[in-house]
């Protein structure tokens, strides 16, 4: 989305001039504060406004004034319009809000300068306020890549690493100033800053490190390392690193030096409008609208441009532009000419030149006709700018889109396109895709951590791609997960060999890491109707088979049985959206099963298991419905109406005086991710009025192999609040009781694997008689489930087991059924 800006002044000469010098922004303009604050209200929000200070109705002042007042400024960077001798009216703007002033008579190149300046600020800003949020990688992609110069935190005095450890400085800076980033530590930015330019600087940090203001721009120059200065536009503005840091601030600075001496030169002397287009960037031009674009004015940006000197290419005398113009463009510059002159349009065109030496530059033409008073086309006037820069920065971000940042292996959106492209060809060619799917790299990270588990990608990536071929293209997937897509397919057995040729290479550096290896495989014609998405999610299916499938060669073709689950799985995540939007809801239901003190076996709480009788399917096993609500993002809305039903339960056992009685509900930890589940359970709670204590909450440990200290502080959070949290199947999962310690639970519920156990040797019985000393040693209640018999029931009892659960004393109930047991 292109920069929003508000230009407010009574000077219509001045509003129409900067709407032309800011073409390429999305600009809308305002007489006078008045008029400004009504668009501004009613059309915002805008990015910024260029204001003038001395206007009728309402000015300049009284508009910054009324906008801060009505809490419109803190999203706007305003810059204020002044003259040369107006420095206190600039003073004024800036401690009043306005982050900027631009003197008149306005100079296109400043102007555009700062807006730049004043964007990338905008920009940054929103990243930084994003860092933490964000993968480390991609914003030090973007940090390390930026056009302008960035240093965070830099010190002002000479400063050791460890009495500024937040400093970071980006490539553009150091190469900016000519210094590194440990020099410019050293040093400090006053050292380096010029003599004559040090007062003004210190004046506006000391007033932003004061809180008078929250930050400030000017032009300066740093002294660099050969004894020559840099002029650069530097906007400083105020962050929070740590409240008992020094320098929290960011600043970023911009060379301007050419457009110094630029203006330096101007000061100097009135100049013609042929020398001031001259200074300006590119080559500006009129020229006729005929065969050979006869230039009758050339600006001397010409030679920079294009390698021919402006007299070249004036009426023709030794090259015509039409000749430069690169031969593929030419027919499209000239139909798009012949378009927009019609219609009185201006001509926004990016094509290629090719210069004087033979090299190829890319160039965006801004030009528009020049008509007489009876509507006849006299010329051209426009001025051309070399893009190339841009281009290259276009490529550079299609390339990041399209591949792997780590891999440099291209991803799911390159296979996406890919696959599309093919499938919309419709030319009858085999096919096939075969996934590549690792598993327990989770596990990996947990034990080495996350740098050892790129790397191994990394090799394994690196082994992948000695695979490629003209035929077969390698694409990174999802994290454990790789991609080859056989362009063309002779037999199935040309497939079985290459997944075993790829096996036999992967096998030992898999072994060693104690990764399992699966390949999934689906096959499919560009002729038929298929859907990408589609297929990807069958060749994943068959993945996740291969997977447990362990023998000589895991791989799995995706075949009828499985494309049977499929239509299951959609069948299931029709129903469950269909429940979602209150479509025979009551097809979702909960049953209770009561948990019980294990001394007298009195019921003390109630654990809520969901069930889904579907309509075409009959009952639905949650293990099967929640996965698929999980794998849908159903899980958000299915999971609040689950709470719902569960709290109106409680509910019901307050009306009719049972109030001792608790009921635990499983959370999936989709559900815990979302930033406003606590308040969400805690305004249920209070529409139900339902008190913490009779509420429990259950994890089961999967919830623990990722986002491990978000969930840990959810949890936190909901038991502070009086919430029981139980964690569920302990020892199926990623805790350990070490771990124990730092969760912040109250509750383990042993896993039903133990319980079956406690009949079979003493061995497994000690097992679980250690976890409930461990568990009670840590303070948490345990609860067994499972239990079915009585020697189950007595090596619980024995071992101080205070919790039980299970088809030996109830099978889950219906709740209308409860009542019957309770009372």
């Amino acid at each position: 989305m292109t920069t929003r800006i508000l230009v407010v002044d009574d000077s219509s000469a001045d509003r129409l001039m900067i709407k032309s010098m800011l073409g390429h922004y999305t600009v809308q303009t305002a007489s006078n504060g008045q008029e400004g604050l009504a668009i501004l209200e009613a059309e915002g929000p805008f990015d910024m406004v260029i204001l003038d200070i001395n206007m009728p109705v309402m000015n300049g002042f009284e508009f910054l004034e009324i906008i801060k007042e009505k809490g419109l400024l803190r999203n706007l960077r305003v810059m204020i319009l002044t003259n040369y001798d107006e420095n206190d009216n600039e003073i004024r703007g800036l401690q009043m809000g306005a982050v900027d002033y631009i003197r008149k008579p306005i100079q296109l190149e400043s102007l555009i300068a700062r807006i730049e300046i004043h964007t990338e600020l905008l920009r940054m800003q929103k990243l930084l306020e994003e860092e933490f949020s964000k993968q480390t990688q991609t914003y030090n992609k973007i940090y390390q890549q930026a056009p302008i110069g960035i240093a965070v935190s830099f010190n002002r005095e000479p400063c050791t690493e460890d009495e500024n450890p937040y400093i970071n400085i980006n490539p553009m800076y150091q190469e900016i100033t000519g210094y590194s980033s440990d020099m410019l530590r050293s040093l400090g930015w006053e050292a380096l800053t010029h003599p004559d330019d040090i007062s003004e600087n210190l004046r506006y940090y000391e007033r932003m490190v004061s809180g008078e203001i929250e930050g400030y721009t000017m032009d300066k120059r740093f002294l660099r390392p050969d004894g020559t200065y840099v002029w650069v536009n530097m906007v400083v503005s105020k962050i929070d690193l740590h409240v008992n840091h020094k320098y929290n601030h960011v600043s970023m600075i911009q060379n301007i030096t050419l457009r110094k001496e630029a203006e330096q030169r101007l000061m100097e002397s009135e100049r013609s409008k042929s020398v001031l287009l001259s200074h300006l960037p590119g080559l500006a031009y009129r020229c006729k609208y005929d065969e050979h674009w006869t230039m009758e004015f050339v600006s001397d940006g010409a030679k920079e441009l294009t390698g021919y000197d402006s007299k070249d290419l004036l009426f023709n005398q030794a090259v015509t532009f039409n000749e430069i113009i690169a031969e593929e463009y030419r027919t499209m510059l000239r139909k798009v000419w012949s378009d927009l002159l019609p219609l009185r349009q201006t001509l926004n065109a990016e094509y290629e030149l090719v210069k004087k030496d033979g090299s190829r530059i890319w160039v965006l033409e801004k030009g528009q006709g020049i008509f007489n008073e009876e509507g006849e086309l006299e010329a051209l006037e426009g001025i051309i700018l070399d893009v190339t820069e841009k281009k290259r920065m276009e490529e550079n971000l299609k390339f990041q889109m399209e591949h792997d940042s780590w891999t440099g292996i291209r991803n799911q959106y390159s296979l996406d396109k890919v696959l599309t492209e093919d499938l919309n060809r419709h030319d009858g060619s085999s096919k096939a895709l075969m996934a590549v799917n690792l598993s327990y790299l989770h596990v990996v990270t947990l034990v080495y951590g996350h740098h050892y588990t790129q790397d191994l990608i990394k090799k394994i990536a690196d082994t992948l791609l000695l695979y490629c071929s003209s035929d077969k293209s390698l694409y990174k997937f999802q994290d454990n997960q790789f991609v080859f897509y056989f362009h063309e397919v002779s037999s199935r057995e040309d497939i079985l060999k290459f997944a075993k040729d790829l096996h036999e290479s992967l096998e030992n550096l898999l072994l060693l890491e104690r990764i399992n290896l699966g390949f999934g495989v689906v096959e499919f014609r560009s002729d038929h109707n298929t859907d990408g998405d589609r297929l990807m999610k069958s060749m994943l299916i068959a993945s996740e088979k291969g997977l447990e499938n362990q023998e000589q060669l895991p791989i799995i073709f995706f075949d009828e049985e499985m494309e049977a689950g499929l239509l299951r799985e959609e069948e299931i995540k029709k129903e469950l959206v269909q429940i979602t939007d209150h479509i025979n809801p009551e097809r979702l239901s909960l049953h209770y099963q009561p948990i019980l003190n294990i001394k007298d076996h009195t019921i003390v709480g109630f654990e809520a298991l969901a069930r889904l009788d579907s309509t075409y399917l009959g009952k639905v096993s949650p293990v099967e419905f929640i996965a698929v609500a999980e794998k849908s993002k159903l899980i958000i809305p299915i999971g609040e109406r689950i709470i719902d039903m569960a709290l109106k339960f409680i509910k019901r056992l307050y009306e009719k005086g049972l109030n001792n009685y608790w009921v635990s509900i499983n959370i999936s930890p989709i559900q815990l991710l979302k930033e406003d589940f606590c308040a969400y359970l805690f305004n249920a709670m209070g529409t139900y009025q339902i008190q913490p204590e009779s509420v429990h909450i259950e994890i089961t440990e999967t919830v623990f192999s990722s986002n491990y200290d978000d969930i840990n502080k959810t949890l936190g959070v909901l038991k502070a609040h009086g919430i029981h949290i139980s964690i569920d199947d302990f020892g199926t999962g990623y805790s350990s009781l070490s771990r124990e310690r730092e969760l912040n639970i109250n509750c383990l519920k042993i896993d039903k694997s133990f319980i079956d156990k406690l009949t079979e040797n003493e061995e497994n019985s000690a097992i679980t008689g250690d976890i409930i000393v461990m568990a009670h040693r840590l303070g948490h209640t345990v609860i067994a489930e499972g239990v079915e018999n009585e020697k189950q029931l007595s090596y619980l009892k024995s071992h101080q087991c205070d919790l039980v659960q299970g088809y030996y004393f109830y099978k889950p109930i219906q709740v209308n059924e409860i009542f019957d047991v309770l009372l």
